[in-house]
């Protein structure tokens, strides 16, 4: 009985050759050279200043918190829900992204109510073919993705002014100037996420740091490092490594 007990167990123990599915997802130590977390937070920023759309996620507040007007279901609050948003990377604080908040929108009344925020953004390379026996460089989860964890404050008009951030904003998102502060549609006012956490996913983790970034790296990134930066697909088709 005990050596058939033995055999049995050996036979259940993972050889040295056999790698879980979980072997793509961690930051595995024989890899190739993986991209520190500063060159990953190059990465981060780099695609912050690339994109201009992403989710922004809230949670619903206690029923208690409901303002009269709003005509929900019961028993949302606590759970969370992510919508589409315009945002831009202005000065004077690139790292932290400019929204323009509409005071009506269920994100902004749910981070009015005190809820967190979350902005998560993924990178869309440039239309290249590859060809069809590459099915990993431009696969989604091949190529870098992240959020942003923070809060909403409001810009100062000051700050507005001396630094053109209508101006950066409508440069992106022209068809937003329709719903800018003072318009007859909707109040509306200038908005920044001010990111307390990064979580970033670059890829397989195999070739690829998934993680934290400490947000003292991710504001450290200077914009010429943001500006030189390149990733996948930005100088061409490049067959990537396999798997």
């Amino acid at each position: 009985m005990l050596p058939a007990l033995v055999s049995l167990l050996l036979l259940r123990m993972p050889t040295a050759s056999a790698q879980s599915p979980q072997y793509v997802l961690s930051n595995h130590p024989h890899a190739q050279h993986i991209p520190t977390i500063h060159e990953s937070a190059v990465q981060a920023r780099r695609i912050l200043n690339l994109s201009s759309i992403a989710t922004l996620s809230t949670v619903f507040p206690h029923q208690h918190l409901i303002e009269p007007f709003e005509n929900r279901p019961d028993n949302l609050g606590g759970v969370p829900i992510g919508l589409i948003d315009y945002y831009a990377s202005c000065d004077p604080t690139p790292h932290e992204p400019t929204i323009l908040a509409i005071s009506i929108a269920t994100s902004f009344r749910n981070a009015r109510a005190g809820s967190n925020v979350t902005l998560s953004l993924r990178y869309h390379p440039p239309i290249h073919h590859p060809p069809p026996d590459d099915i990993y460089t431009y696969s989604p989860a091949n190529l870098p993705r992240f959020s942003l964890l923070g809060h909403i404050e409001p810009v100062p008009a000051s700050e507005v002014e001396e630094h053109h951030i209508d101006r950066c904003f409508f440069e992106r998102h022209p068809d937003a100037v329709a719903w800018k502060p003072g318009n007859a549609i909707h109040h509306s006012w200038w908005a920044r996420l001010v990111v307390e956490q990064v979580y970033w996913i670059g890829g397989f983790g195999d070739r690829a740091y998934i993680g934290w970034i400490p947000v003292e790296e991710w504001r450290g990134v200077t914009q010429e490092e943001v500006q030189s930066a390149r990733l996948v697909g930005e100088r061409g088709y490049e067959k990537a490594r396999r798997l």
